[in-house]
């Protein structure tokens, strides 16, 4: 869980400069330190992630530029307003920061009411910047994310399960036969359905790191990092039985008195020959095979398994 305070990152190699930025900021944020750039690329991995990085330019090994490249190329950290504190202050060297990245330029030595300000200033900027793409990332009819929030995510937990060699899985799930649905009943109670299923499929996701959103239309998407066979296989099982569990009459499904949905779902080990793209069009398939072999089921299969179906309740893996 996400600290009240915002998380500031003072990257610098002289101690005696984080000590005095620490104490001109400690009282209103949570301040983290770091005295190389390979130290506060690793802290900007870790789940509470800065929310701003105040990033010394001249440093050994692996100076301040380069640590600001590598945080913008990755999906995960590009977001991180980054302003750098240096001695380097001519215009060449600020025009180079702002071209790679940076928001802000605080030149050596110091004023330790300046760096309060900005560091407020940006804070603000950052905050209002994601309450307005948060609004942007929502899908407006169900309230939970839309594809443009699981296009942004995708790259991110696909870099991290290639980092950590571990399993990242998903599930799509579509809606049986709900142009019939809507035809019958209406457009008014086609929207209240789909958004009891997105609430019924949201809330079979327990963990904070996965993600569920709507796809499309009836198409649903759930994300699941470090999940492999059988943790899909029981998330599948949840939301089945959660969405039967609702009970919503379908008068003229094929399948059932009620709504039901069909699933694809797949796990790999991502590489960094394999593009994430993969994992959506293999899920993508196993759904297209699940509603040619009947809907109302889940078909999975991961690089390790071959595929198998499981049918409506299903709570193990294959």
């Amino acid at each position: 869980m996400k600290p009240a305070k915002s998380i500031v990152l003072i990257v610098d190699d002289q101690p005696l400069n984080i000590q005095m930025l620490a104490q001109a900021l400690g009282a209103e944020y949570l301040v983290k330190a770091a005295t190389s750039g390979r130290a506060a690329l690793k802290i900007c991995q870790m789940a509470d992630k800065p929310d701003l990085i105040l990033l010394d330019v001249i440093m050994p090994e692996m100076d301040g530029h380069e640590v600001c490249r590598l945080l913008k190329n990755d999906p995960a950290t590009k977001d991180i307003p980054i302003i750098f504190i240096t001695a380097k202050n001519e215009a060449p060297d600020e025009e180079f920061g702002f071209k790679i990245g940076a928001v802000d330029y605080i030149a050596k030595p110091f004023s330790p009411v300046i760096v309060q300000a900005r560091v407020r200033t940006h804070l603000t900027l950052k905050r209002n910047i994601d309450l307005l793409e948060s609004l942007a990332f929502l899908d407006g009819l169900t309230g939970i994310p839309n594809r443009r929030r699981f296009d942004r995510e995708l790259p991110g937990e696909w870099n991290r399960a290639v980092r950590g060699q571990t399993p990242l899985s998903l599930l799509i799930a579509d809606v049986d036969y709900f142009k019939k649905y809507n035809d019958h009943y209406g457009h008014g109670p086609g929207d209240d359905c789909l958004r009891e299923i997105a609430g019924a499929i949201n809330s079979s996701v327990q963990r904070t790191g996965d993600l569920v959103a709507r796809y499309g239309g009836e198409e649903f998407v759930v994300l699941l990092p470090v999940t492999d066979g059988r943790g899909v296989c029981q998330v599948a099982g949840r939301i089945q039985e959660k969405i039967a569990s609702l009970r919503i009459p379908h008068a003229h499904s094929q399948v059932a008195p009620h709504i039901t949905i069909s699933l694809g779902g797949f796990s790999l080990v991502p590489s960094p020959d394999i593009p994430p793209a993969l994992l959506l069009q293999s899920a993508d398939k196993l759904l297209y095979q699940a509603k040619q072999s009947g809907r109302n089921r889940l078909l999975y299969a991961s690089h390790w398994e071959p595929a198998a179906q499981l049918q409506l309740g299903a709570t193990h893996g294959p």
